[in-house]
């Protein structure tokens, strides 16, 4: 698998990425330390999200075996945790207020059949067709809600029901605070947030098991305080689902497929961040079965609904403590079920202990912790900040279904306004009549807006229209054709260019990557600087005012998606092969594409800790002369000389045999050529030393055939983009 994949679960995908073959003690006991861990992040939260979900308190102990146990044997992501869920909170109170306790269990097996089906029927990819901003939008909307909940315990009131009544009831619960219990929740809370930040080893030590059993102990001095009231153990708490009555079937079936939506959106999200944390762990590619992965929740959910538990998804809180504690297999997963088993049967006079305001003070803050700035940052940097914030407030005000509702349907308007919506500016440049540019799609959509700009012009004015669209319908052709007609009665020159016309009228006739020499560059003076004079003219006369909106955008600072380290060699240039725009990449270039020189480093450690890229590429290339003066000897000294021992090591890795070098000789590639993969390999690699965490690809670009190979990691070898990409999902590639 390539080292270079951050993809999404995909179906059909079989790779577990780091499930040891065969018995390694190592691994035995990486994963029994970090079910430990798991285990002692797990149980607070289970606890915790039961109360908020007003269910049965050890429902949650229950749905934390179970997702353990059977959501960890037999899921597709070996390494993410399953478990009762911060984001079904709102959905289950919901259910159990609606339809009581018993009946929500059998919705939650409904709901777990149903991810059945949708695992057999392979329907995980069309998951990924949800926009993210309305899925972290769910999600913040669903963080809110528990906060505002929650919030009202930790004063030592009750929560309602409805958002709106626990924000309208606010300022009297603050008027009001009920004594100890006030003290006891914002103690967990200070803790929840402080913890974290502290320098020193202890933070390995769990936050929520922190916070959850300081609270305990400080809520020792006070008998009045709330504490977990339990009917029994583990085994005593198991209660099967019961039948609604018959006038409820729709509200239970609906409530089935809601669960189930949200529970699969959430799983497949959970496995795709944890996937990522495992690369940028061990530098290995991990990819999740995600088809696999909706048969192991549905199966999860089944057994924990006919046992009376929780709904359960993969959590991602669990899941990074899982992944930062070292496990390196599912066994983790399922022996953390195994001690929360343990724990529910014969620690069950401990649990009571727990007073209910440091839970709700975790779950405050667990709440909180769903509403990322970066996923606000990200919708906002994509245009997607108002589906974000209308599924955010629907979620809290109206319901979760009605506010995700409410986010696609936004999605699907703002798709429709701007795949049918034209952009419309005018250029009045100081000789020569006026231009009105008109670009993207032309429909009836745009006629007002165009017949604004077109009114506008002064009568008897000289005016050209540039038609630069890809569609054009026959109301605004209409449209445009009255106009004219009117304008030139007024005694106006009109010319309206149709796209083939604009687009010859260009100084660049032979496309956007056409060469300097290809232009024409009348007007100018010859001379060394005429070409690059020729380039400054074409682009402030047709590229400045297009990407002057994008650019101011980006006045304010960069955010890019990535760091590419390539030659100096001026045939490469990284915005053509990776078809990137203005603040895409932080691009350096240096002869050779070494990782080395103190500006090169200084430009890793700079998109390392200030950009924070979460990819770097490093790309060689056919041709290159670095690599054939390391090869036949650097020539005169001086400071090229001394910079091309860079690639001393690399010669040395070819003549032993390195794999992408001996593949390149296979696929008939000169010495050269087989120096720069080994080179890129040999960059990547010292990369990795020097713990770069950011994922990392590898890119030949073959300046014959204007083709690039990509680097796989695991087999050490370059293939087409098209072999190296058929991993990745089809809505991917």
């Amino acid at each position: 698998m390539l080292d270079s994949t951050s993809s999404p679960p995909t179906a059909g995908t079989r790779d577990h990425g780091p499930e040891p073959r065969r018995f390694d003690p190592r691994a035995l006991r990486a994963d029994f330390g970090a079910s430990l861990v798991v285990f002692l992040v797990a149980v607070p939260l289970s606890l915790g999200i039961a109360l908020a979900s007003n269910a049965p308190i050890m429902a949650g102990l229950i749905a934390g075996v179970v997702g353990g146990v059977v959501a960890g044997f037999l899921g597709g992501s070996p390494l993410q945790v399953s478990g009762p869920a911060a984001g079904l909170t709102v959905i289950v109170a919901g259910l159990v207020d609606q339809f009581g306790w018993q009946v929500t269990c059998l919705i939650t097996v409904g709901a777990g059949l149903l991810q059945v089906v949708f695992g057999l029927t392979r329907v995980a990819r069309f998951t990924q067709a949800i926009p993210p901003a309305v899925v972290h939008g769910m999600l913040a909307g669903i963080g809110v809600t528990i906060a505002l909940a929650q919030l009202h315990i930790v004063l030592g009131g009750s929560a309602q029901t409805a958002a709106l009544d626990n924000i309208r009831e606010f300022p009297a619960q603050l008027a009001d605070l009920h004594g100890h219990a006030v003290i006891v929740g914002v103690f967990a809370i200070v803790i929840m947030l402080v913890w974290p930040r502290l320098p020193g080893p202890q933070k390995a030590v769990p936050g929520a098991l922190v916070a959850v059993g300081a609270a305990t102990a400080l809520a020792l001095l006070w008998p009045d305080v709330a504490r977990v009231d339990l009917p029994g153990n583990l085994i005593s708490s198991i209660a099967l689902p019961v039948l609604p009555e018959s006038g409820l079937w729709a509200g239970v079936l609906g409530g089935m497929l809601t669960v189930a939506l949200v529970a699969s959106v959430e799983s497949l999200l959970s496995a795709v961040a944890t996937d990522r944390m495992a690369r940028e762990r061990d530098g290995t590619s991990v990819r999740t079965d995600a088809d696999r992965e909706l048969l192991g929740q549905g199966a999860g959910n089944a057994v924990s609904g006919l046992l009376g538990g929780l709904p359960i998804t993969g959590v991602i809180v669990r899941s990074s403590a899982n992944v930062r504690a070292g496990a390196r297999s599912r066994l983790s997963t399922i022996l953390h079920g195994c001690w929360i088993a343990l724990f529910g049967i014969a620690l069950v006079s401990t649990m009571e202990m727990i007073p209910l305001a440091g839970l709700s003070g975790l779950l405050v803050v667990v709440g909180l912790q769903l509403v990322k700035p970066a996923d606000i940052r990200t919708a906002r940097r994509h245009g997607e900040l108002a589906l974000y914030v209308v599924t955010v407030l629907g979620v809290v005000f109206l319901n979760l279904l009605e506010g995700v509702a409410l986010g696609l349907v936004l999605a699907a308007v703002l798709m429709v306004w701007r795949a049918a919506r034209a952009r419309v500016r005018v250029e009045e440049p100081d000789t020569g009549p006026r231009r009105i540019v008109v670009e993207g799609t032309l429909s009836f959509l745009s006629v007002p807006s165009l017949s604004r700009t077109l009114t506008a012009v002064p009568a008897g004015e000289p005016v050209r229209v540039d038609l630069v669209v890809d569609y054009l319908d026959h109301t605004a052709f209409d449209h445009i054709e009255s106009w004219a007609a009117r304008h030139r009665a007024t005694g106006g020159f009109v010319e309206v260019v149709e796209p083939e016309q604009a687009r010859a009228a260009r100084d660049v006739p032979h496309g956007r990557f056409a060469t300097w020499s290809q232009w024409r560059a009348e007007g100018l003076a010859g001379g060394a600087s005429a070409p690059m004079r020729a380039g400054l003219t074409a682009y402030h006369r047709h590229t400045a005012e297009q990407v002057r909106p994008t650019m101011a955008g980006l006045a304010g600072g960069q955010s890019p998606s990535g760091l590419l380290l390539t030659c100096a060699d001026s045939r490469v240039l990284p915005s053509m092969i990776t078809q990137s725009g203005p603040g895409d990449l932080f691009t350096v270039q240096n002869v050779g594409n070494f990782v080395s020189g103190t500006g090169t480093l200084a430009a890793v450690q700079y998109s390392e800790e200030v950009l924070r890229v979460p990819l770097i590429a490093v790309c060689g290339h056919s041709g290159c002369g670095a690599m054939n003066a390391v090869l036949n000897g650097r020539g005169a000294r001086g400071p090229l000389d001394d910079w091309l021992r860079n690639g001393e090591p690399t010669v040395r890795a070819w003549v032993q045999g390195h794999p992408a070098g001996r593949a390149a000789s296979r696929d008939g590639f000169g010495q050269a050529d087989c120096l720069a993969m080994v080179n890129v390999a040999l960059q990547l690699d010292r990369l990795r030393d020097m713990g770069v965490r950011a994922e990392l690809m590898g890119l030949f670009y073959d300046i014959r055939s204007a083709s690039v190979l990509v680097y796989d990691q695991r087999d050490r070898v370059f293939h087409s983009h098209e072999r190296a990409f058929a991993q990745l999902p089809a809505a991917l590639r």
